[in-house]
């Protein structure tokens, strides 16, 4: 990991700063753990706010225990569970744009979900209207 990458987190609170008296930094095994933890949220799409949320209740001289994962552990299943549903979704409109084959601007759910000015007609209306009001 590099340096840089360790200072950012100290700076966000995500780690705690433990110095040596020649200002070296130290890591004790809690805080390595911390930081492979950091690692993993993110590559699962978990924000860095986020990972700060749930870390802040965390004791900065300790592991955590048990309870204290398990709790991070169903909380990010949640957030997990959360995104398969988005990408289900996503999934399911791609496939039905694809298969309908519609192309249509005025029926397509995909590319003309909640289009307010649908009912005007077609084209660029507000456009059109300030043309026919110039």
């Amino acid at each position: 990991m590099a340096v840089s990458t360790v200072r950012y987190y100290e700076t966000l609170g995500l780690i705690p700063a433990v110095r040596s008296h020649g200002n070296v930094r130290l890591f004790p095994r809690h805080v390595l753990r911390r930081i492979a933890l950091i690692q993993v949220s993110v590559r699962f799409g978990i924000s860095l706010a986020e990972v700060a949320a749930l870390l802040a209740d965390l004791p900065d001289h300790r592991p955590p225990s048990r309870e204290e994962w398990s709790r991070i552990s169903t909380t990010w299943g949640e957030h997990l569970a959360r995104q398969q549903a988005v990408l289900a979704r996503m999934q399911a409109e791609l496939t039905g744009c694809i298969g309908c084959g519609c192309l249509s601007q005025t029926r397509c759910a995909v590319v003309n979900s909640d289009d307010r000015l649908r009912t005007d007609g077609s084209g660029p209306r507000r456009v059109l209207e300030a043309r026919e009001n110039d």
